[in-house]
């Protein structure tokens, strides 16, 4: 798609936020900053497509891929027939994710993204603009959502307002982990951090839930001796932590325990044994 740049300038919006929460997952902020690093020479910016879910309240961006482009001062020009391949591709293995709108590294919106905004218009439902800041321009990566609105006189030359919406950063448990992996690199001086193993990783889950505990401990003697006042919010959280602790006597839960631990060592010793004999029989077949 190529198009000259004879839109008008798009305004923004200044007034309170509005409209659906946008929830952008770790992933999707990954992959844009790697298509903004592995971008061509000379290129300002890369664009891509959004994917993800909608439900009442919330537009959740769950994945996303880079789509080819090249700007100049008078137009731009759009690679649609890969972004339209790539979406084939990513349906055949997510069948839920649509296509939410589409993003652009950069801090501003140009006349190019009125454009670039009118194709995915045609593709989705009130599609969303996302900005990724990867240029750190306040010392952060500012990341902004936008919908946009026509404005202007019926009939005249009509324009298209951005109004920018609520930004969430959420995850899955399994992306929780590589978060914390890559938060750690960041009191490295080389940037670079190995992996630790299972029963490290449960040793630090068990003393990040005990220093949780000694909090909580510490609140409730603080509020019994008057040092702290009383939090209704935070008694009514409390009182359903401990209502979700399962009643059962410290010796059906070391039973409970034992068993999981030993089914948990035959799964292990199984797959290990699997794996040698698939080793073994490789070795064989290549005599």
């Amino acid at each position: 798609m190529a198009a000259p740049s004879s839109a008008p300038p798009p305004a923004l919006s200044q007034g309170a936020v509005h409209g659906p929460v946008v929830k952008v997952h770790p992933v999707v902020l990954a992959s844009i900053v790697d298509s903004y690093e592995r971008r061509n020479e000379g290129a300002a910016r890369v664009i891509g497509t959004l994917l993800g879910t909608v439900d009442k309240h919330s537009i959740e961006v769950t994945n996303c891929f880079s789509v080819p482009h090249n700007e100049s001062e008078d137009e731009v020009a759009v690679d649609m027939e890969f972004a339209k391949n790539m979406y084939e591709l990513h349906k055949k293995v997510s069948s839920t994710e649509q296509i939410l709108g589409w993003y652009a590294t950069g801090n501003d919106i140009t006349e190019h993204s009125v454009l670039i905004h009118e194709y995915y218009s045609r593709e989705a439902n009130n599609p969303i603009h996302m900005t990724v800041d990867t240029s750190l321009q306040n010392g952060r990566m500012s990341i902004k959502a936008y919908i946009s609105t026509p404005m202007g006189v019926p009939g005249k030359t009509m324009g298209v307002m951005f109004t920018p919406l609520t930004v969430q950063y959420v995850y899955y448990d399994t992306e929780r982990i590589g978060v914390d992996l890559i938060t750690k690199t960041c009191f490295n001086p080389n940037r670079s951090i190995g992996l630790t193993s299972d029963l490290q990783q449960v040793g630090s889950a068990g003393n990040r839930l005990q220093d949780s505990l000694s909090s909580v401990i510490q609140y409730a003697e603080d509020v019994l001796s008057g040092k702290v006042t009383a939090d209704n919010n935070v008694g009514r959280y409390l009182m359903d932590l401990v209502n979700q602790v399962p009643k059962i006597s410290p010796e059906d839960f070391e039973s409970m325990l034992n068993s999981n631990i030993n089914d948990l060592l035959m799964v292990t010793y199984l797959a290990n044994l699997t794996q040698a004999q698939i080793a073994l029989n490789e070795k064989l077949l290549n005599l």
